[in-house]
C-alpha cells in the first residue's frame, strides 16, 4: 500500500494506492490516525485501492470519528466500484460520504466544518 498526502492546513487529502488488506491497513493505520487527530477534514481518496478488507474499513470508520468528536469529517473520493459495492453493503456511506469529484469533497468539508 502506497500513501501520499497533499496537506492544505486544516484538511489534507490522502491518496491510497494498493490493497487495503491487514497489511495495507497496517500501513495506512498509523498515518490515518495521525492525521484525524491533527486535522479537521480529510478527503481520502480511494480510486487506486483495488481490495478493502473489514479492518481497512475499520481504520476509516476510527479516523472518521476521531474527526466527527472534534466537529471535523471524514470524506471518500471516487472508491473504485468494487470497493464503494463493499461500502455501500456494510452501510459505511450512512457513516462516511462517498464522494465523485475533488470539488464535491470539497463542497462536503466546507458545509461540515462551518456547522
Amino acid at each position: 500500500m502506497k500513501i501520499s498526502v497533499a496537506d492544505a492546513g486544516s484538511t489534507a487529502t490522502v491518496v491510497l494506492d494498493g490493497k487495503l488488506d491487514i497489511a495495507g491497513a497496517d500501513a495506512v493505520a498509523s498515518p490515518l490516525a495521525k492525521l484525524a487527530d491533527e486535522k479537521l477534514g480529510l478527503i481520502v481518496d480511494l480510486s487506486r485501492v483495488s481490495f478493502m478488507a473489514s479492518v481497512g474499513m475499520r481504520h476509516l470508520v476510527a479516523a472518521a470519528k476521531a474527526l466527527t468528536r472534534r466537529g471535523g469529517r471524514l470524506v471518500l473520493l471516487k472508491p473504485t466500484d468494487l470497493v464503494e459495492d463493499m461500502l455501500i453493503t456494510t452501510g459505511m456511506n450512512s457513516l462516511i460520504p462517498i464522494v465523485r469529484s475533488e470539488r464535491e469533497a470539497q463542497a462536503v468539508l466546507s458545509a461540515a466544518l462551518q456547522e
